[in-house]
């Protein structure tokens, strides 16, 4: 699941090859799939919290919010959506002005830029400093919907200009309410998230030494002939690398070198930019001769060891930590299930459970600082299990079923559980966002 074969490269599928040879299969064009193979998280993001964590919301136009009404007096204003909208100021002079008049239940706040400089925006708790819900990159001028659902409590918008200081609104308080407010999460430093990332940054270290290990097996059985050998020997040592998602981005030109795919390049499966694993599973499962694959498995070992004696040096970011909790499987079920990697081994879902297993990895160390933020944090490995489970299912003592193979009912399956754990992991990412606190 390189990182590599996930932005530019993967638009495309697996190379041409000569009409000699035959071509690794084309998946069917899948309909449920985004316009784009880029990853669809973006360090700036407009979020909110609801059902135990935060999530997206879009953007309106003052068109929009003219629609809605726009709170005057400071009273909420009900929409066409049945919601009261309130507007609400976000200024260093005047952040939080125009909530004057509070109630309690599900209602939406109309946040309205009107400075000359981009801002944050967090409803926090005035207490304790909880966010509630946020907007990020508020333009000068702009109007954006908050939504939330409040009861009894104390509550204060902080508004955070770029190059400026956080600014505090008045604190509002809601009494006398039967209503239970929506989840609220302490914002998380990047000094928190620096323990759990050298603790992942360590753990990634001893699979490079195995991943050495693995591919060395592999490599010998080429330089010996014994293709038959190599072609049991590639999937663990493939796999070994899959479960290393989270560091990709940190593996730099090392992770195209060893995991890239034939996608960009003109020469498609004989570009001689065409290296590494991929490489020599279109070789192994395309009749390629053990003379002409000895190249392409010994540049792929020394590849892995450059990685392996390169690493104790690396650093990955702690900010990023989070976000790649939820790209690992995100980008599996991009990649993965579309076939998009498949070289000729059809082992996708293998590929997928390494990811998975990836991902539980790195839940682990982020658990603590997890657990009491998010709400749905025993769901998500309740999630974790059902598709560990169902594609545990796939698994036939290490013969995995082809993508092409499954029935109706299984690919159905294997979609429903991937792609519901995926919407809950984005939850982590935005838990783990870095937020500014000054």
């Amino acid at each position: 699941m390189p990182e590599t074969a996930r932005g530019a490269e993967a638009d495309a599928e697996p190379g041409p090859t000569p009409t000699s040879e035959p071509t690794p299969p084309t998946p069917e064009p899948r309909t449920d799939q985004p316009a784009t193979d880029q990853p669809r998280i973006s360090r700036r993001r407009t979020m909110l919290l609801a059902a135990g964590a935060l999530v997206a919301v879009a953007a309106v136009g003052a068109g929009v919010l003219a629609a809605r009404g726009s709170g005057s007096g400071g009273k909420a204003t009900a929409a066409a959506d049945g919601l009261p909208h309130t507007t609400v100021e976000v200024a260093t002079s005047g952040c939080g002005s125009g909530w004057t008049h509070p109630q309690a239940g599900h209602q939406v706040f109309e946040l309205h830029n009107t400075s000359s400089t981009a801002a944050e925006v967090y409803l926090t708790d005035a207490k304790t400093g909880a966010v509630y819900g946020e907007v990020e990159g508020l333009a000068p001028g702009t109007v954006r919907p908050l939504g939330v659902t409040l009861g009894n409590g104390s509550y204060a918008f902080r508004c955070l200009p770029d190059d400026a200081d956080a600014v505090t609104g008045p604190t509002v308080r809601i009494t006398g309410s039967k209503v239970k407010s929506g989840p609220a999460a302490m914002p998380i430093t990047q000094q928190e998230l620096i323990p759990p990332t050298l603790a992942y940054q360590k753990w990634i270290q001893g699979r490079t030494v195995e991943l050495a290990q693995k591919t060395d097996v592999l490599r010998a059985a080429v330089d010996r002939g014994d293709l038959a050998a190599a072609r049991k020997a590639w999937l663990p040592a493939h796999l070994v690398y899959e479960r290393m998602g989270a560091a990709y981005g940190t593996f730099g030109d090392s992770d195209g070198a060893i995991n890239g795919t034939t996608a960009g390049l003109s020469g498609g499966v004989r570009d001689a930019g065409f290296t590494g694993f991929h490489r020599v599973e279109y070789g192994l499962w395309h009749g390629e001769s053990a003379s002409g694959l000895r190249g392409p498995a010994d540049q792929l070992a020394k590849d892995v060891d450059a990685l392996e004696s390169s690493w104790p040096a690396q650093r990955m970011d702690p900010a990023d930590t989070g976000l790649r909790a939820h790209e690992i499987l995100e980008n599996t079920v991009q990649f993965e299930l579309t076939g998009r990697t498949d070289y000729g081994s059809g082992t996708n879902l293998a590929t997928a459970r390494a990811n998975l297993d990836g991902t539980r990895v790195l839940l682990g160390y982020l658990g603590p600082l997890l657990k009491t933020r998010d709400g749905g944090f025993a769901e998500l490995g309740d999630w974790m299990d059902r598709a560990q489970h169902t594609l545990d299912g796939l698994d036939h003592s290490g013969k995995w079923t082809p993508l092409s193979q499954l029935s109706r009912p299984q690919r159905e399956k294997v979609d429903a559980d991937l792609g519901g754990l995926v919407e809950r992991l984005a939850d982590v990412a935005a838990l783990t966002d870095v937020r500014r606190t000054a």
